[in-house]
C-alpha cells in the first residue's frame, strides 16, 4: 500500500516548492489580469500590475478577494474561462444571500480528483478500497469531491449521498465499504444508529473515515473512532477554492497538510490584513495557482487557524495548518468574550455522562447577552435522581466557565432530543439577530 499518492508533490523540498509556486503564481496573475475584468479593476485600484509579481514573495501586494466579491460578480463574473470551457458548476447553499458559484474546467476536475486521491491515500486507501461518499451530491462539492478522488485512485466509488441512514448502513455492510466520507456530525449519527440497530461494528469492513465540511474537535474525532472502530482523516476544503481536498491530515495527527502546489496559503490578521508569521493564529487566505475555471486570488476564507512549514514526521513537506479553531464571521461575542462553538464541544466531550450533541442559544435580556447551553444526557444517566442531575449541571457549568471565561446557563435535555444532521450540523441559534 502506497504511503503517498504523489510523492514528488507531497515531499518536494521547500526550495522546489517556492520555485514551483512562484512560476505558477506569476503565470496565473497575468492570466486573470488579462481575462477577468473584475480582477483587473481590483488590481488597477490597488496599483498592482502583473509584472510587479515576480515570485510568491510578492503575493502580499495583491488585493484580497472575499465572499462579497463573489456575490457582486454572480454568477460568472470571476470566471477566467468562457462558459464553453466550463464542464461543471458547484455552489454553496446561499442561505445568507446569493449563492457562491464555482466553475470547473475538465482540467480542474482532474486537479480535484488528484488532491482527493492524496487525501484518500493518507487514509490508507488504494485501488482495492470501497469508498462510500455520504456527503450530499449536487451543487454541494462534498459528494462528487470524494467520488472523483476514489475514481482517480482507481477505487470503487459508492455514491450513497446523505440521508436514509439505515439503508446506508446496510449498503456499508453488504458492499464492504472500507472508507467512509461524510461530515463528522453525520459519522457520529451513523455510529450511533449502527449501535441502536444492534449491529456489531466488527462485522463491517470499515477501516478509515475522511470527514470534513464542518469544524470538529479532537474529542469528537476520538468519539467517532471509538464508535466506528476506524482511524480518521480530517479533510478541509471550500467551494470557492475547489471543494474538499484543499488540505488533509495524516497518521501523525499533527496538523492538516495543504496541497500548496495548487493552493498557496497565508495567515493574516483578520482586522488589519497584515500577513502573520508561522505559528500565529489568524485568518486563512488562499490563492489558486493551477485552477482554470475560477482561480481565486488571495481569497479570505474567514477560517481561523495557524500554519507551519516544518516537515512532518510522515515525510510530507507540505505546509500544515492546525484544525480550524472557528470562523471570524461565526465567532460569537457574548458580554465582550469571544466564543467559538468548538470550545464548547471540546469541553463537553471531556464529560462522560453527556452525549456529544449540544445546542447554543444566544439571547439578550435587556442590554445583557445570555448564553444557554443545551446538553443531551446519555441514556444511562437520564434516569438518575435529581441530585445527580444537579451535580452534572454544576460540573458542566464549571467546565464551560473555565474554558470560555464566561458564566452560562446549562440545560440538560433528554437523549436524542437535539436534532441530528445528515449534512452540516447547526449548533447555534442567535436570537439577538431577530
Amino acid at each position: 500500500m502506497a504511503k503517498y499518492w504523489n510523492p514528488e508533490a507531497e515531499c518536494m523540498s521547500r526550495e522546489q516548492m517556492h520555485s514551483l509556486q512562484s512560476e505558477r503564481l506569476c503565470s496565473k496573475i497575468k492570466e486573470v489580469y488579462d481575462s477577468v475584468p473584475y480582477y483587473r479593476e481590483k488590481m488597477d485600484q490597488a496599483g498592482v500590475k502583473p509584472e510587479d509579481i515576480r515570485s510568491v514573495d510578492d503575493l502580499h501586494l495583491l488585493p484580497f478577494t472575499s465572499k462579497q466579491d463573489l456575490r457582486e460578480a454572480y454568477p460568472y463574473g470571476l470566471f477566467a474561462r468562457p462558459n464553453k470551457d466550463i464542464v461543471e458548476i458547484h455552489a454553496t447553499s446561499g442561505t445568507t444571500g446569493k449563492q457562491i458559484v464555482a466553475g470547473y474546467t475538465k482540467n480542474d476536475l482532474a486537479i480535484w480528483g488528484e488532491v482527493m486521491a492524496r487525501t484518500l491515500t493518507a487514509a490508507g486507501g488504494d485501488e482495492n478500497s470501497v469508498v462510500q461518499s455520504s456527503y450530499g451530491y449536487g451543487l454541494f462539492t462534498g459528494g462528487l469531491g470524494a467520488h472523483y478522488g476514489a475514481q482517480t485512485m482507481g477505487a470503487m466509488a459508492l455514491p450513497t449521498s446523505s440521508g436514509n441512514t439505515e439503508r446506508q448502513i446496510r449498503l456499508m455492510h453488504d458492499m464492504g465499504t472500507t472508507i467512509l466520507c461524510c461530515t463528522p456530525s453525520y459519522a457520529l449519527y451513523i455510529g450511533e444508529t449502527i449501535r441502536d440497530m444492534g449491529l456489531d461494528i466488527n462485522e463491517f469492513q470499515l477501516e478509515a473515515g475522511v470527514f470534513g465540511a464542518e469544524p470538529w474537535t479532537v474529542e469528537m474525532q476520538h468519539e467517532i473512532e471509538r464508535l466506528l472502530n476506524i482511524r480518521t482523516v480530517d479533510v478541509y476544503g471550500l467551494t470557492e477554492i475547489i471543494g474538499p481536498g484543499v488540505a488533509f491530515s495524516c497518521d501523525q495527527e499533527c496538523g492538516i497538510h495543504i496541497n500548496e502546489d495548487h493552493f498557496i496559503p497565508e495567515i493574516i490578521d483578520p482586522e488589519t490584513g497584515e500577513v502573520l508569521p508561522d505559528g500565529t493564529l489568524g485568518e486563512l487566505v488562499f490563492t489558486c495557482v493551477t485552477k482554470e475555471g475560477m482561480p481565486m486570488m488571495r481569497y479570505r476564507t474567514r477560517d481561523i487557524t495557524s500554519i507551519t512549514h516544518e516537515a512532518c514526521a510522515c515525510g510530507r513537506t507540505l505546509a500544515r495548518m492546525k484544525k480550524i479553531q472557528g470562523r471570524s464571521d461565526d465567532m460569537m461575542i457574548i458580554r465582550g468574550v469571544n466564543v467559538f462553538p468548538s470550545q464548547v464541544e471540546s469541553a463537553l466531550l471531556d464529560i462522560t455522562d453527556v452525549a456529544p450533541h449540544y445546542m447554543l442559544i444566544v439571547d439578550r435580556e435587556g442590554t445583557r447577552d445570555t448564553l444557554e447551553v443545551q446538553v443531551e444526557m446519555t441514556e444511562q444517566f437520564f434516569s438518575d435522581e435529581v441530585k445527580q442531575l444537579e451535580k452534572l449541571e454544576k460540573e458542566i457549568f464549571e467546565k464551560l466557565k473555565s474554558a470560555l471565561g464566561l458564566a452560562t446557563k446549562i440545560k440538560l435535555v433528554e437523549p436524542k432530543s437535539i436534532s441530528r444532521s445528515e449534512g452540516k450540523a447547526v449548533r447555534v441559534i442567535d436570537k439577538r439577530k431577530k
